[in-house]
């Protein structure tokens, strides 16, 4: 175990600064994350370098469309998560299940790995699958180390973190993929346990100082109302137009039976979110030119995408058509 940050002492016990929960805990009790616990008047993180879940990833799968598209990326996740969302596709990950099996790493030991991968000419890291927000003294150390490599850091993540916290790591992230689960409130409170103004502060916060582009799950009757898109994606503009957003197909997973989204839905979608924002894709579809990405001036095709391959058309960071500087992060050094 690793002493945590972001805690205070209360008597008895301690309370936790890290999420917007503020876990009160005492007698050995762990936080709503499930990973950080009181011992003797002092947090701990329990999962200091547990890895539950690695693997060298398309970055179009995290997903990031805008950020060294057709490259690979060193993909990293832990145990728990600081909210308990009835759909969840990693609820083995989430609700730390016995049949998952882990190792321990070292920040040193990624790095290596990362050297070990040179030939891929891997981006850097991912810290995804589960929420890597309360990995936070792991991640922290870690991207620290990855970036001293000359690589870049990655964070897929709820958002449900405190200001403080995000601050201090935000200097060495590089992009995010940020879940907005839905644009109203009581969706979060009732199926995720959640505040969408915490979120959305975060969401804030990372635009203003790195990549970030956001993923909202459609899911069939909660938050597929086309006004709660359009109230979620003028948001979006306001904070920066070129933000990309993925609106992504819900399949039934953990405790939701729900159908599958409907394509005709998110077709629909799709088209009312594009007269806001430029860009705008469909995730867990295949075949469909919504993955591609397009020039905000000509109309023309800049990278196309097919399932999790990626040919990138540009010419020095512009299109190849109209000659305008493309909304992208590329790079052919990997550096």
């Amino acid at each position: 175990m690793r002493e945590a940050l972001f805690y205070e002492g209360k008597t008895p016990g301690v309370r936790c600064l890290l999420c917007p929960h503020y876990c009160r805990l005492q007698n050995g009790e762990t936080g709503i994350c499930g990973v950080r616990r009181e011992h003797g008047g002092k947090l701990y993180s329990e999962n200091y370098g547990l890895c539950a879940a690695k693997a060298l990833d398309p970055v179009e799968k995290k997903p990031l469309y805008h950020f060294y598209p057709g490259r690979k990326i060193l993909s990293l996740g832990t145990l728990g998560c600081n909210l308990q969302c009835g759909f969840c596709q990693n609820w083995h990950l989430s609700r730390s299940t016995p049949a998952v099996e882990t190792v321990r790493l070292t920040p040193s030991e990624v790095v290596v790995m990362l050297e070990q991968l040179n030939d891929c000419l891997p981006v850097g890291v991912a810290y995804t699958y589960s929420e890597p927000g309360i990995w936070y003294e792991f991640v922290l150390d870690t991207a620290r180390a990855v970036r001293e490599s000359g690589r870049r850091n990655v964070l897929v993540t709820n958002g449900f973190l405190n200001g403080e916290p995000l601050l201090q790591l935000l200097p060495l992230i590089d992009a995010f993929n940020i879940d907005v689960k839905s644009f109203r409130d009581d969706f979060y409170r009732k199926f995720c346990g959640g505040r969408l103004e915490d979120v959305r502060n975060y969401v804030e916060i990372a635009a203003a100082a790195a990549h970030v582009e956001l993923t909202y799950l459609v899911i069939p009757t909660l938050n597929d109302n086309e006004q709660e898109i359009l109230d979620f994606v003028r948001w979006v503009a306001s904070l920066n137009p070129a933000i990309p957003v993925h609106l992504t197909r819900y399949f039934p997973q953990a405790s939701f039976t729900l159908p599958q989204t409907p394509l005709a839905v998110l077709n629909r979608l799709w088209e009312a979110a594009r007269e806001t924002l430029p860009y705008v894709y469909l995730g867990n579809v295949h075949g469909n030119t919504a993955a591609n990405t397009y020039c905000p001036s000509c109309g023309k095709e800049q990278v196309l995408r097919r399932g999790w391959q990626a040919t990138c058309l540009l010419q020095n960071g512009s299109c190849p058509f109209c000659g305008r500087q493309a909304d992208i992060i590329n790079s052919p050094s990997g550096r």
